[in-house]
């Protein structure tokens, strides 16, 4: 098999490190080169080559990933974050290798959170109310302010004292409180349900501390899943995020269009996104099925360890001598 050369963005995040973990754990002749917005970060080691590059939203982001496409033969672009799904999305037609995103339309609806509200209400497929907070006058009992735009748990409100002090680039939402349950599913390219799994998670500053496999929602979330999937233009790995209330009510409240932070406890439960888009993407092949089982996982912290080193000017990629404490 010839070796393919896989570039996954945003590796100083726990999505980007878990993608490249689980590239490697499938033994593939595949070199990976990383980027990131900072030149030094934990995900360095993972890498055979790294690249700086701007914030996806400056003007020299696609210029510079044009650049780097071309300089390391680039076969396929795995983004791991919201905006550069977005942005890579919008420009594909400039950019020479394929890029695992949905199409930039569908992209857009699930950058903004409002948009995503608007988008679920329109074609009647459960979602969590939301208001600008221009229009909201008092209609929850409770409610979360939140970025329309933001990334992770970032500039979140719970409950704030007043929704006044809230610009447009927020929106109120409806707060329920309940199991959280988040939903890794994968939709191929004939706009068919591949699979999905769902994971009952605790979270810790806005990600998964510690989740298990919950079976017991399955058929209610997978009627959801096949509606949002009529309806939207989906390609490859998605996630939805809902809650479940002391009632039974299933509430979906988010949509991240693209593979998100639990895929490296997911695959080891049955449901390998991360392989679906290396089928599909870049070797063309038939996808493999998922096959879940019930598991446990619970996140931990580990160093790298650079032995010898003055400074991390020079610690770029997997070259530099390294292990994992």
């Amino acid at each position: 098999m010839d070796q393919k050369v896989v570039l996954v963005t945003g590796i100083g995040g726990n999505v980007g490190q878990g993608i490249i973990r689980n590239i490697r754990t499938l033994q593939l002749p595949i070199k990976v080169v990383g980027c990131n917005v900072t030149e030094f970060s934990a995900g360095n080691h993972l890498c055979d080559k790294f690249h700086l590059v701007p914030f996806s939203y400056e003007e020299e982001f696609i210029p510079e990933i044009i650049k780097i496409v071309e300089k390391e033969k680039i076969d396929l672009i795995i983004p791991s974050t919201d905006y550069e799904v977005y942005y890579l999305a919008k420009h594909a037609n400039r950019i020479p290798c394929i890029i695992a995103t949905s199409a930039f339309e569908t992209t857009e609806i699930y950058l903004d959170k409002y948009k995503s509200f608007l988008h679920h209400q329109k074609h009647d497929i459960p979602f969590a109310k939301a208001y600008l907070p221009s229009n909201y006058n008092n209609e929850f009992a409770e409610f979360i302010a939140k970025p329309r735009e933001g990334r992770g748990s970032r500039g979140l409100a719970i409950n704030p004292p007043s929704y006044k002090d809230f610009s447009d680039e927020y929106m109120i939402q409806e707060l329920f409180k309940g199991i959280e349950i988040t939903t890794a599913f994968y939709v191929n390219k004939q706009n068919k349900l591949h699979g999905f799994i769902n994971l009952e998670r605790k979270l810790d500053n806005g990600a998964t501390n510690e989740c298990r496999v919950n079976r017991a929602y399955d058929e209610q979330l997978e009627v959801i899943l096949e509606k949002i999937i009529r309806n939207s233009n989906i390609k490859g790995s998605a996630n939805l995020q809902s809650i479940v209330t002391p009632e039974g009510e299933i509430m979906p409240f988010e949509v991240n269009c693209r593979i998100s932070g639990t895929n490296s406890i997911r695959s080891n439960f049955g449901f390998e996104d991360v392989k679906y888009t290396l089928e599909e993407y870049l070797y063309n092949s038939p996808l493999s099925e998922p096959k879940i089982i019930d598991g446990v996982a619970i996140r931990i912290m580990m160093d790298v360890i650079y032995p010898n080193q003055e400074s991390n000017s020079s610690l770029s990629d997997n070259s530099s001598k390294h292990f994992i404490y």
